[in-house]
């Protein structure tokens, strides 16, 4: 879905008028409206300001351009219910809100993480707890939270 279409349609589900919302994120109704034809497109701003209004990611507002992964743990983000938030409320599209949460990380350490995931995570095939932990360590060592 095209940026237009999710902010128009964002618009309507709670019920704001053109003029509501471009006072909620103090714009002009012209603004808005040119949002909604796809003639412009809110700046990054402004697209922070959306997301916090409509409470919904930035990704979202954008349409869903790109898959994200949590940067932590790797669990994909598919829905914006799984994206970590900051103090402020707005959204951290790098984690998921069980590795971040208000700022903060769940995990202090990668072993930690680890030591989580080998207890808590099923493995159909049988592999011994080592082999998993190297297997947990190589993939995490991939993300951005945990490269070195």
């Amino acid at each position: 879905m095209e940026t237009s279409a999710v902010i128009k349609e964002l618009r309507i589900k709670r019920g704001l008028t053109q003029e509501q919302l471009a006072e909620r994120v103090m714009v002009t109704r012209q603004a808005v409206s040119r949002w909604e034809t796809g003639k412009t497109l809110p700046d990054t701003e402004l697209l922070k300001a959306l997301s916090r209004e409509f409470e919904v990611s930035v990704n979202t507002l954008l349409g869903a351009p790109r898959q994200l992964f949590c940067q932590c743990c790797g669990m994909p983000l598919s829905e914006d219910g799984f994206i970590s938030r900051e103090k402020d409320g707005s959204f951290n599209e790098d984690y998921c809100k069980w590795c971040y949460s208000e700022g903060a990380f769940a995990y202090p350490t990668k072993e930690s993480l680890i030591d989580f995931l080998t207890a808590h995570f099923p493995d159909p095939e049988g592999r011994p707890e080592e082999e998993r932990r190297k297997m947990y360590d190589a993939l995490l060592s991939e993300l951005k939270h945990w490269k070195e």
